[in-house]
Protein backbone atom coordinates (compact mmCIF):
# COMPACT_ATOMS: atom_id res chain seq x y z
CA UNK A 1 0.00 0.00 0.00
CA UNK A 2 1.37 3.36 -1.04
CA UNK A 3 1.87 5.94 2.09
CA UNK A 4 0.72 9.05 0.98
CA UNK A 5 -2.25 10.62 -1.61
CA UNK A 6 -2.23 8.80 -4.77
CA UNK A 7 -2.60 10.58 -8.06
CA UNK A 8 -4.55 10.03 -10.63
CA UNK A 9 -4.45 12.63 -13.89
CA UNK A 10 -7.94 12.67 -15.74
CA UNK A 11 -8.02 13.02 -19.54
CA UNK A 12 -11.40 13.76 -21.23
CA UNK A 13 -10.84 15.64 -24.48
CA UNK A 14 -14.29 16.16 -26.08
CA UNK A 15 -16.02 17.60 -29.44
CA UNK A 16 -15.42 21.36 -28.70
CA UNK A 17 -13.01 20.78 -25.64
CA UNK A 18 -10.20 18.99 -23.48
CA UNK A 19 -10.91 19.14 -19.97
CA UNK A 20 -7.96 17.59 -17.78
CA UNK A 21 -8.96 16.83 -13.65
CA UNK A 22 -5.94 15.74 -10.87
CA UNK A 23 -7.79 13.62 -8.49
CA UNK A 24 -5.57 13.32 -5.27
CA UNK A 25 -7.27 10.15 -3.74
CA UNK A 26 -11.07 11.05 -3.37
CA UNK A 27 -10.26 14.66 -3.86
CA UNK A 28 -10.23 17.11 -7.10
CA UNK A 29 -6.83 18.79 -6.57
CA UNK A 30 -7.69 20.96 -10.12
CA UNK A 31 -9.76 20.72 -12.92
CA UNK A 32 -9.18 22.90 -16.21
CA UNK A 33 -11.46 23.12 -19.35
CA UNK A 34 -10.29 24.74 -22.79
CA UNK A 35 -12.83 25.17 -25.44
CA UNK A 36 -11.69 25.02 -28.72
CA UNK A 37 -13.85 26.52 -31.54
CA UNK A 38 -14.50 24.49 -34.24
CA UNK A 39 -11.69 27.07 -36.79
CA UNK A 40 -9.17 25.34 -34.30
CA UNK A 41 -9.82 21.68 -34.62
CA UNK A 42 -10.69 22.05 -38.00
CA UNK A 43 -7.02 22.86 -38.97
CA UNK A 44 -5.70 19.21 -38.31
CA UNK A 45 -7.00 16.72 -41.06
CA UNK A 46 -7.14 14.01 -39.08
CA UNK A 47 -8.78 13.68 -35.35
CA UNK A 48 -5.20 11.77 -34.60
CA UNK A 49 -3.05 14.42 -36.05
CA UNK A 50 -4.51 16.75 -32.97
CA UNK A 51 -2.22 15.00 -30.57
CA UNK A 52 0.59 16.75 -30.29
CA UNK A 53 -2.22 19.80 -29.38
CA UNK A 54 -3.78 18.05 -27.02
CA UNK A 55 -0.81 16.88 -25.29
CA UNK A 56 1.08 20.44 -25.45
CA UNK A 57 -3.02 22.00 -23.57
CA UNK A 58 -2.33 19.09 -21.14
CA UNK A 59 1.35 19.76 -20.33
CA UNK A 60 0.63 23.49 -20.25
CA UNK A 61 -2.09 22.92 -17.57
CA UNK A 62 0.03 20.89 -15.26
CA UNK A 63 3.30 23.27 -15.63
CA UNK A 64 0.78 26.42 -14.62
CA UNK A 65 -0.36 24.23 -11.65
CA UNK A 66 2.91 23.02 -10.56
CA UNK A 67 2.78 19.47 -11.32
CA UNK A 68 5.39 17.16 -12.16
CA UNK A 69 4.02 14.63 -14.74
CA UNK A 70 6.65 12.03 -13.07
CA UNK A 71 4.43 12.54 -9.61
CA UNK A 72 0.93 11.41 -11.17
CA UNK A 73 0.33 7.77 -10.34
CA UNK A 74 -2.10 6.47 -13.00
CA UNK A 75 -3.69 8.21 -15.99
CA UNK A 76 -7.37 7.68 -16.93
CA UNK A 77 -8.49 8.42 -20.49
CA UNK A 78 -11.83 8.74 -21.96
CA UNK A 79 -11.73 6.14 -24.83
CA UNK A 80 -13.37 5.55 -28.14
CA UNK A 81 -12.75 3.74 -31.54
CA UNK A 82 -11.61 0.73 -29.81
CA UNK A 83 -13.27 -2.49 -30.82
CA UNK A 84 -16.46 -2.39 -28.65
CA UNK A 85 -16.24 -3.42 -24.40
CA UNK A 86 -18.39 -4.52 -21.61
CA UNK A 87 -18.97 -1.92 -19.16
CA UNK A 88 -16.63 -1.28 -16.10
CA UNK A 89 -12.82 -0.30 -16.16
CA UNK A 90 -10.17 -1.45 -18.74
CA UNK A 91 -6.38 -1.24 -18.00
CA UNK A 92 -5.30 -0.03 -21.53
CA UNK A 93 -2.45 -1.71 -22.90
CA UNK A 94 -0.64 -1.06 -26.18
CA UNK A 95 -2.84 -3.45 -28.46
CA UNK A 96 -6.13 -0.80 -27.01
CA UNK A 97 -3.57 2.28 -27.98
CA UNK A 98 -3.22 0.71 -31.86
CA UNK A 99 -6.98 0.03 -31.90
CA UNK A 100 -7.95 3.49 -30.61
CA UNK A 101 -5.46 5.16 -33.40
CA UNK A 102 -6.97 2.66 -36.29
CA UNK A 103 -10.33 3.91 -35.45
CA UNK A 104 -11.92 0.16 -35.95
CA UNK A 105 -15.18 1.15 -34.55
CA UNK A 106 -15.55 3.69 -37.17
CA UNK A 107 -16.83 6.24 -35.01
CA UNK A 108 -14.05 9.27 -35.49
CA UNK A 109 -14.44 11.14 -32.49
CA UNK A 110 -11.86 13.01 -29.93
CA UNK A 111 -12.78 10.86 -27.47
CA UNK A 112 -10.23 8.05 -28.56
CA UNK A 113 -7.16 10.84 -27.62
CA UNK A 114 -7.98 10.27 -24.17
CA UNK A 115 -7.08 6.19 -23.84
CA UNK A 116 -4.27 7.07 -26.20
CA UNK A 117 -3.00 10.16 -24.37
CA UNK A 118 -3.30 8.07 -21.24
CA UNK A 119 -1.54 5.61 -22.30
CA UNK A 120 1.46 7.60 -23.99
CA UNK A 121 1.69 9.72 -20.45
CA UNK A 122 2.07 6.46 -18.68
CA UNK A 123 4.53 4.64 -21.06
CA UNK A 124 7.01 8.07 -20.91
CA UNK A 125 6.27 7.84 -16.83
CA UNK A 126 6.46 4.14 -16.38
CA UNK A 127 2.62 4.70 -14.74
CA UNK A 128 -0.20 2.42 -15.43
CA UNK A 129 -3.38 3.79 -17.98
CA UNK A 130 -6.93 3.04 -17.35
CA UNK A 131 -10.63 3.37 -19.24
CA UNK A 132 -13.88 3.22 -18.25
CA UNK A 133 -17.17 2.78 -20.27
CA UNK A 134 -16.08 3.46 -23.38
CA UNK A 135 -18.28 5.71 -26.12
CA UNK A 136 -18.48 1.76 -27.76
CA UNK A 137 -19.58 -0.03 -24.60
CA UNK A 138 -22.29 -2.65 -26.71
CA UNK A 139 -24.84 -3.60 -24.35
CA UNK A 140 -27.59 -3.50 -27.21
CA UNK A 141 -30.58 -5.53 -27.73
CA UNK A 142 -31.03 -7.20 -30.99
CA UNK A 143 -33.78 -4.92 -31.85
CA UNK A 144 -30.99 -1.73 -31.69
CA UNK A 145 -28.74 -3.68 -33.96
CA UNK A 146 -30.65 -4.92 -37.06
CA UNK A 147 -31.52 -2.36 -40.04
CA UNK A 148 -32.99 -2.76 -43.59
CA UNK A 149 -29.92 -3.68 -45.68
CA UNK A 150 -28.65 -7.20 -44.90
CA UNK A 151 -24.93 -6.67 -43.37
CA UNK A 152 -25.44 -3.00 -42.71
CA UNK A 153 -25.79 -2.60 -38.69
CA UNK A 154 -26.27 0.44 -35.57
CA UNK A 155 -24.12 0.02 -33.30
CA UNK A 156 -23.37 1.43 -29.49
CA UNK A 157 -21.68 5.01 -30.14
CA UNK A 158 -23.14 7.11 -27.44
CA UNK A 159 -21.18 8.99 -24.71
CA UNK A 160 -21.78 6.02 -22.12
CA UNK A 161 -19.34 7.21 -19.62
CA UNK A 162 -21.17 10.25 -18.89
CA UNK A 163 -24.68 8.41 -19.39
CA UNK A 164 -24.05 5.82 -17.07
CA UNK A 165 -22.10 7.98 -14.56
CA UNK A 166 -25.53 10.45 -14.30
CA UNK A 167 -28.09 7.47 -13.91
CA UNK A 168 -26.33 5.78 -11.02
CA UNK A 169 -25.93 9.28 -9.56
CA UNK A 170 -29.77 9.56 -10.12
CA UNK A 171 -30.47 5.84 -8.68
CA UNK A 172 -28.53 6.45 -5.80
CA UNK A 173 -30.63 9.61 -5.17
CA UNK A 174 -33.74 8.61 -5.42
CA UNK A 175 -32.87 5.75 -3.01
CA UNK A 176 -32.53 2.89 -5.88
CA UNK A 177 -30.18 0.68 -7.72
CA UNK A 178 -29.46 2.33 -11.13
CA UNK A 179 -29.89 -1.78 -12.08
CA UNK A 180 -33.39 -1.70 -11.02
CA UNK A 181 -34.32 1.28 -12.78
CA UNK A 182 -35.60 2.21 -16.36
CA UNK A 183 -34.04 5.57 -17.35
CA UNK A 184 -34.19 7.84 -20.55
CA UNK A 185 -30.47 9.76 -20.88
CA UNK A 186 -29.56 12.81 -23.04
CA UNK A 187 -26.50 13.87 -23.19
CA UNK A 188 -26.63 17.53 -24.79
CA UNK A 189 -23.17 19.48 -25.51
CA UNK A 190 -21.39 19.86 -28.55
CA UNK A 191 -22.59 15.93 -29.60
CA UNK A 192 -26.12 15.04 -28.74
CA UNK A 193 -27.00 11.52 -27.62
CA UNK A 194 -30.13 10.14 -25.86
CA UNK A 195 -29.79 6.56 -24.42
CA UNK A 196 -32.20 3.93 -22.95
CA UNK A 197 -30.82 2.34 -20.32
CA UNK A 198 -32.78 -0.86 -18.48
CA UNK A 199 -32.41 -2.11 -15.36
CA UNK A 200 -28.36 -1.44 -15.54
CA UNK A 201 -27.98 -1.48 -19.56
CA UNK A 202 -27.40 0.91 -22.21
CA UNK A 203 -29.71 -0.96 -24.57
CA UNK A 204 -30.48 1.58 -27.18
CA UNK A 205 -29.19 4.55 -27.98
CA UNK A 206 -28.46 7.23 -31.19
CA UNK A 207 -25.17 6.81 -32.68
CA UNK A 208 -24.29 10.61 -32.38
CA UNK A 209 -21.00 10.69 -34.00
CA UNK A 210 -22.59 8.48 -37.08
CA UNK A 211 -24.93 11.11 -38.20
CA UNK A 212 -27.86 9.93 -36.16
CA UNK A 213 -30.26 11.91 -33.79
CA UNK A 214 -30.30 15.47 -33.15
CA UNK A 215 -27.87 17.72 -35.39
CA UNK A 216 -25.75 19.52 -32.96
CA UNK A 217 -23.05 22.31 -32.40
CA UNK A 218 -20.88 19.82 -34.56
CA UNK A 219 -22.73 17.41 -36.00
CA UNK A 220 -25.58 16.82 -38.59
CA UNK A 221 -27.87 14.48 -36.81
CA UNK A 222 -29.97 12.40 -39.05
CA UNK A 223 -30.67 12.69 -42.75
CA UNK A 224 -32.83 11.03 -45.30
CA UNK A 225 -30.56 8.37 -47.06
CA UNK A 226 -31.66 9.94 -50.57
CA UNK A 227 -30.76 13.49 -49.75
CA UNK A 228 -27.40 12.22 -48.87
CA UNK A 229 -27.18 10.70 -52.11
CA UNK A 230 -27.90 14.01 -53.41
CA UNK A 231 -25.17 16.10 -51.38
CA UNK A 232 -22.39 13.46 -52.71
CA UNK A 233 -23.21 14.45 -56.45
CA UNK A 234 -20.68 17.62 -55.64
CA UNK A 235 -19.44 16.77 -52.42
CA UNK A 236 -17.36 14.04 -51.38
CA UNK A 237 -17.52 11.20 -48.75
CA UNK A 238 -14.26 12.62 -46.82
CA UNK A 239 -16.32 16.01 -46.49
CA UNK A 240 -19.20 14.23 -45.23
CA UNK A 241 -17.61 12.00 -42.87
CA UNK A 242 -16.17 15.56 -41.25
CA UNK A 243 -19.64 17.31 -41.37
CA UNK A 244 -20.75 14.25 -39.27
CA UNK A 245 -18.53 14.84 -36.09
CA UNK A 246 -16.91 17.68 -36.80
CA UNK A 247 -18.31 20.74 -39.15
CA UNK A 248 -21.84 19.94 -38.96
CA UNK A 249 -24.60 21.82 -37.22
CA UNK A 250 -24.08 25.33 -35.91
CA UNK A 251 -20.59 25.15 -37.52
CA UNK A 252 -22.18 24.42 -40.77
CA UNK A 253 -24.85 27.01 -40.15
CA UNK A 254 -22.84 29.69 -38.61
CA UNK A 255 -19.27 29.24 -38.91
CA UNK A 256 -18.93 28.52 -35.14
CA UNK A 257 -19.21 25.43 -32.69
CA UNK A 258 -19.57 28.47 -29.40
CA UNK A 259 -23.08 28.11 -28.30
CA UNK A 260 -22.78 30.89 -26.60
CA UNK A 261 -22.15 33.21 -29.31
CA UNK A 262 -25.63 31.52 -31.28
CA UNK A 263 -27.82 31.81 -28.11
CA UNK A 264 -26.65 35.06 -28.18
CA UNK A 265 -28.16 35.67 -31.03
CA UNK A 266 -31.25 33.80 -30.24
CA UNK A 267 -31.68 36.35 -27.30
CA UNK A 268 -31.83 39.06 -29.76
CA UNK A 269 -34.65 37.72 -31.56
CA UNK A 270 -32.33 36.61 -34.87
CA UNK A 271 -34.48 34.47 -36.83
CA UNK A 272 -32.25 32.18 -38.22
CA UNK A 273 -30.41 31.52 -35.04
CA UNK A 274 -33.89 30.86 -33.22
CA UNK A 275 -34.95 28.54 -35.71
CA UNK A 276 -31.87 26.63 -35.37
CA UNK A 277 -32.05 26.29 -32.07
CA UNK A 278 -35.43 25.55 -31.27
CA UNK A 279 -34.55 22.87 -34.02
CA UNK A 280 -32.03 21.42 -32.60
CA UNK A 281 -34.09 20.98 -29.02
CA UNK A 282 -37.28 19.53 -30.92
CA UNK A 283 -34.92 16.86 -32.35
CA UNK A 284 -33.56 16.21 -29.08
CA UNK A 285 -37.40 15.79 -27.74
CA UNK A 286 -37.73 13.15 -30.59
CA UNK A 287 -35.29 11.12 -29.51
CA UNK A 288 -36.46 10.95 -26.22
CA UNK A 289 -40.00 10.10 -27.33
CA UNK A 290 -38.20 7.17 -29.36
CA UNK A 291 -36.16 6.04 -26.34
CA UNK A 292 -39.28 5.88 -23.78
CA UNK A 293 -40.70 3.05 -26.44
CA UNK A 294 -37.73 1.27 -26.30
CA UNK A 295 -38.66 1.15 -22.79
CA UNK A 296 -42.09 0.43 -23.11
CA UNK A 297 -43.18 3.43 -21.61
CA UNK A 298 -41.82 2.17 -18.37
CA UNK A 299 -39.53 5.14 -17.30
CA UNK A 300 -38.49 6.07 -13.95
CA UNK A 301 -36.84 9.39 -15.14
CA UNK A 302 -36.02 11.52 -17.98
CA UNK A 303 -32.37 13.01 -17.02
CA UNK A 304 -30.96 15.89 -18.74
CA UNK A 305 -27.01 16.34 -18.52
CA UNK A 306 -23.88 17.88 -20.83
CA UNK A 307 -22.65 21.61 -21.23
CA UNK A 308 -25.74 23.03 -23.01
CA UNK A 309 -27.77 22.88 -20.16
CA UNK A 310 -26.52 26.22 -19.26
CA UNK A 311 -29.37 27.65 -21.43
CA UNK A 312 -32.58 27.57 -19.46
CA UNK A 313 -34.72 27.23 -22.61
CA UNK A 314 -33.29 23.80 -23.43
CA UNK A 315 -34.31 22.27 -20.06
CA UNK A 316 -37.91 24.27 -20.55
CA UNK A 317 -38.26 22.79 -24.19
CA UNK A 318 -37.93 19.31 -23.43
CA UNK A 319 -39.79 19.80 -20.23
CA UNK A 320 -42.55 20.98 -22.24
CA UNK A 321 -42.58 18.29 -24.97
CA UNK A 322 -41.46 14.94 -22.83
CA UNK A 323 -43.03 15.69 -19.39
CA UNK A 324 -45.86 13.57 -19.22
CA UNK A 325 -43.40 10.65 -19.98
CA UNK A 326 -41.88 10.69 -16.83
CA UNK A 327 -40.28 13.32 -14.31
CA UNK A 328 -37.09 15.31 -15.95
CA UNK A 329 -33.94 15.83 -13.63
CA UNK A 330 -31.22 18.09 -14.70
CA UNK A 331 -27.38 17.64 -14.07
CA UNK A 332 -25.44 20.51 -16.07
CA UNK A 333 -22.30 19.70 -17.03
CA UNK A 334 -20.78 16.07 -16.63
CA UNK A 335 -19.91 13.37 -14.01
CA UNK A 336 -17.18 11.59 -16.45
CA UNK A 337 -13.96 13.41 -14.57
CA UNK A 338 -14.92 11.48 -11.19
CA UNK A 339 -16.81 8.64 -12.90
CA UNK A 340 -12.76 7.59 -14.19
CA UNK A 341 -10.92 8.39 -11.06
CA UNK A 342 -12.91 7.21 -8.62
CA UNK A 343 -12.33 3.03 -10.33
CA UNK A 344 -8.48 3.88 -11.08
CA UNK A 345 -8.45 4.77 -7.69
CA UNK A 346 -9.72 1.36 -5.96
CA UNK A 347 -7.29 -0.78 -8.94
CA UNK A 348 -4.55 1.44 -7.33
CA UNK A 349 -5.55 0.43 -3.59
CA UNK A 350 -5.81 -3.23 -4.56
CA UNK A 351 -9.35 -3.16 -3.78
CA UNK A 352 -10.71 -4.16 -7.44
CA UNK A 353 -9.28 -5.50 -10.64
CA UNK A 354 -9.49 -3.93 -14.01
CA UNK A 355 -10.90 -5.88 -17.11
CA UNK A 356 -8.08 -6.67 -19.46
CA UNK A 357 -8.92 -5.32 -23.45
CA UNK A 358 -10.22 -8.16 -25.26
CA UNK A 359 -8.93 -7.32 -28.18
CA UNK A 360 -12.37 -8.52 -29.73
CA UNK A 361 -15.66 -6.87 -30.50
CA UNK A 362 -18.38 -7.71 -27.65
CA UNK A 363 -21.13 -8.40 -31.09
CA UNK A 364 -20.33 -11.00 -32.99
CA UNK A 365 -23.41 -11.57 -35.34
CA UNK A 366 -26.76 -12.71 -35.18
CA UNK A 367 -25.71 -16.30 -34.57
CA UNK A 368 -27.50 -18.86 -36.52
CA UNK A 369 -28.85 -16.82 -39.11
CA UNK A 370 -27.66 -14.95 -42.43
CA UNK A 371 -28.27 -11.88 -41.33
Amino acid sequence: MKDGKYRVLVINPGSTSTKVSLFEDETQAFEWKLFHDSSVLLKFAHINDQMPFRRGVILDMLKSEGIDPETIDAFAGRCGGTHSQPSGIIRVDKSMYEDAAKGLDGSEHPAKLGVMLAWKFAEEYGKSAFTLNSTNVDEFNDFARLTGIKGVYRFSHSHCLNQKAVAEFHAEKIGHRYEDCNFIVAHIDGGITVGAHERGRLVDSNMGADGEGAFSPTRIGSIPVLQVLNYLETHSADELRRRCTRSGGFVDFFGTSNSDTIHELVEKGDRKATLVWNTMIYQICKLIGEMATVLRGKVDGILLTGGLLRFADIVEGIEDRCGFIAPVSVYPGEMEQEALALPTLRVLRGESAAHAYSGRDVWQGFEGTDL
